[in-house]
């Protein structure tokens, strides 16, 4: 967890998928009420946007930030977590 600009918790998490899970990963992504960055290096795109997320670099870990809570999220995060 970060704090961010705006004084509250961001979470980042670091997964790893596939581009066959795009569409599950932007479908529970798009029923969250709050904003989602997925990213890696300086290139970051909306979690909600399936051309966005196929975009990038699968072979790289991704960072998914977000500053909310959902159940589906957490699990599916949960799911494609890379060990620490």
């Amino acid at each position: 967890m970060l704090l961010c600009e705006k004084g509250w918790l961001e979470m980042v998490k670091t997964i790893r998928m596939t581009q066959n899970d795009v569409q599950h990963f932007v479908d529970v992504t798009s029923r969250c009420d709050f904003d989602i960055d997925i990213s890696y290096n300086r290139y970051v795109v909306d979690a909600k946007s399936f051309l966005g997320v196929y975009g990038l670099d699968f072979r790289v870990p991704l960072k998914v930030s977000y500053e909310g809570y959902n159940a589906q999220l957490e699990e599916l995060l949960e799911k494609y977590a890379l060990a620490c």
